[in-house]
């Protein structure tokens, strides 16, 4: 893969350069914000590493800029010295794929790295889909979602979230599962976030609807039952 390293501390960028290029990776690196969006708009790449903290410009405005702006579809993976729930939810929201705390192991950094690619390359192919359930329709070409004709608008992370249970549909999913295929993280991050997302999604679908769609099976997981 080809990725791009957005990472001000010379040192650590060096430490996981070194180590992605010893797996096979090519690493381009960038040691603040606005050099970072340059080349992440001026050159392809198939991931991109940012740190939150960052002179000129934040990750988080970077990822905003890019996600939001130009609608970049790389997979984003973000570093932070931050880790509470609050700080990864704001991470995500502002359209990262994935969130890794400092300080981690590089074979954890490793794996986050193939699971975003591994599910970005799904993304890809179902890409023609329509999916529905009661009144609710979702396209994924326009990445458009309506209940009852109504336009409900969501975060990228949201309408993720949304096609992994609509594609599972009458079959419950466990956190494990939406970690693993939603946020392409095969262990438990010890968050909340997964019920903070669920939660947004009920706001925006079922709050004014008499039928509830996405349905709690307690002790484990979710499911929408058609």
């Amino acid at each position: 893969m080809r990725l791009l390293l957005v990472e001000d501390e010379e040192r650590v960028s060096s430490f996981i350069k070194r180590g992605l290029e010893e797996e096979g990776h090519r690493v381009i690196q960038a040691f603040d914000g606005k050099e970072g969006l340059k080349l992440a708009i001026q050159e392809d790449f198939d991931l991109i590493i940012l740190d939150v903290v960052m002179p000129g410009m934040s990750g988080l405005e970077l990822c905003d800029v890019l996600k939001n702006k130009y609608k970049h579809e790389v997979p984003i993976l973000m570093l932070t010295a931050l880790g509470a729930s609050d700080d990864i939810v704001l991470g995500l929201e502002t359209g990262a794929d994935d969130y890794l705390s400092k300080p981690f192991k590089f074979k954890e950094l490793l794996a986050r790295i193939h699971a975003l690619h591994r599910r970005s390359k799904y993304s890809q192919k179902s890409d023609s889909e329509r999916l529905t359930v009661f009144d609710l329709e979702m396209d994924l070409p326009s990445k458009e979602v309506r209940r009852a004709g109504k336009e409900i608008r969501l975060t990228a992370r949201e309408f993720r979230l949304l096609e992994f249970l609509l594609r599972n549909k009458n079959r419950v999913v466990s956190r494990t599962q939406i970690l693993e295929q939603v946020w392409g993280i095969d262990f438990d991050m010890g968050t909340n976030v997964i019920d903070v997302y669920i939660n947004y999604l009920r706001k925006k679908i079922d709050r004014d609807h008499e039928e509830k769609i996405i349905r709690t099976v307690i002790g484990m997981g979710y499911i929408i039952k058609e």
